[in-house]
């Protein structure tokens, strides 16, 4: 029944303690890894001594390196407010509630390397003939706005029903180039001389789109029982590649662009439908503890490539908490989430993985008067590695895997106030 129920439960602020303009302001900062690490065969090249020899077989020892990549959102803000008198309560909120911030890979991605690798390598080029360097930047948010109407239809239930428009923004930017380290003998005579450029990628591309997502809720409020539920539809939702920069470059080749960022082309991005429902309980005045469960309809929801249909199942979330009033000035709180998805190895690719997860979080709410509260909470999420075996490791038709791992942690303060 807090003013951040306009997100969590709309519902609910149907039982706000008091008429008039509630508002509450959110700062997060938010501090992610997302690491790789990779080992794929390859070809094992050209003998420098005889450029006439067979061509390459695989190599005995694999190519493994690992991809260290780092996002970071300082500042991730949120404003909820409602207006509420007699049995209506008008409410709404700005938020970026999607998204993974900006992630950057300093030393690129698997993807590029294997595609560079095993290419030259498959052209009698060994991995120590040449020098490899790549980096790849990317970023997406989901800014959403959201407005609706809570009714209180009888002294304990509430229903509520609006709709949150969402802009999509996002994007890559990176580079890749693999240049001759020494001079190369060719089979069929002359020689590919030190610094020319073997392999040359570069890529700029934002993408931009807009989804309107119904939200509909009720709240039933059983003396010292509480339930509460929303649902939000399927957002149909296609982002646009608005590309400044796409080249691929190979020697011998005519120069080409990369299919999926190509300017113009349009790529489904749905945000799946959400069910949530909670039910909390006041134990005594002083302490109130709840359990709550997410259901997100990501098998149903469009996504690049169809990838949605390489899910098992929809994304499940388990979660509890329980809050204390330490004084009349001080509560404190502390809360748990289990994420369990359906992935697979055809779903996860370099650019987007995801892993099941739990997290724990701690905060506290300081009164600072009868009108305004503070907030503090702090979070971390511990991940499962996924471990992606393939025997055409990205493409290059020789096998390799792939370790996905993630790290989490993020500080939230906010201030609320009641006019």
């Amino acid at each position: 029944f807090e003013i951040d129920g306009a997100l969590s439960n709309p519902a609910g602020l149907a039982f706000l303690p008091n008429d008039g303009f509630h508002v509450g302001l959110s700062i997060q900062s938010a501090f992610q890894t997302r690491n790789i690490d990779a080992s794929f065969m390859t070809y094992s090249g050209l003998d420098l001594t005889n450029p006439t020899a067979p061509v390459p077989t695989v190599s005995d020892k694999p190519y493994s390196k690992y991809y260290k990549g780092k996002a970071a959102a300082p500042v991730i803000p949120s404003v909820f407010a409602a207006y509420k008198k007699g049995d209506w309560t008008i409410s709404g909120f700005f938020a970026i509630t999607a998204g993974g911030g900006k992630a950057s890979f300093d030393d690129g991605l698997p993807m590029f390397d294997a595609m560079v690798i095993g290419g030259l390598g498959a052209q009698k080029i060994p991995s120590n003939a040449y020098s490899l360097k790549s980096y790849m930047d990317g970023k997406q948010y989901i800014y959403s706005v959201q407005l609706g109407l809570t009714y209180k239809a009888t002294d304990w239930l509430s229903v509520f029903a609006g709709g949150r428009m969402n802009y999509f923004t996002g994007g890559y930017q990176g580079a890749l180039n693999a240049s001759a380290a020494t001079n190369l003998p060719l089979p069929t005579g002359g020689t590919i001389t030190t610094g020319t450029e073997l392999i040359g990628i570069d890529l700029d591309c934002s993408q931009t789109g807009w989804g309107f997502t119904p939200v509909i809720g009720l709240d039933a409020k059983l003396g010292k029982l509480n339930i509460g539920a929303k649902y939000e539809f399927m957002t149909n939702l296609n982002i646009e590649n608005s590309t400044k920069e796409n080249s691929l470059r190979m020697i011998g080749a005519a120069e080409s662009e990369l299919a999926d960022y190509k300017h113009g082309v349009n790529t489904p991005n749905d945000i799946p439908s959400m069910l949530s429902v909670a039910v909390a309980y006041e134990f005594i005045p002083v302490l109130r503890a709840s359990v709550e469960y997410h259901f997100f309809d990501d098998k149903n929801a469009g996504m690049a490539n169809g990838k949605q249909k390489f899910l098992t199942k929809g994304t499940n979330e388990y979660l509890a908490g329980i809050e204390w009033d330490v004084t009349k000035q001080l509560t404190v709180s502390c809360g748990g989430q289990i994420t369990d998805y359906g992935l697979s190895n055809d779903y996860q690719s370099d650019t987007s993985f995801s892993c099941d997860s739990y997290t724990l979080g701690f905060g506290a709410k300081l009164k600072l008067s009868e009108r305004a509260a503070l907030n503090v909470g702090y979070m971390w999420t511990t991940y499962d590695d996924y471990t992606k075996v393939s025997q055409n490791y990205n493409g290059t038709g020789l096998s390799g895997t792939n370790v996905y791992s993630r790290t989490n942690k993020v500080f939230g303060l906010s201030i609320d106030y009641r006019f």
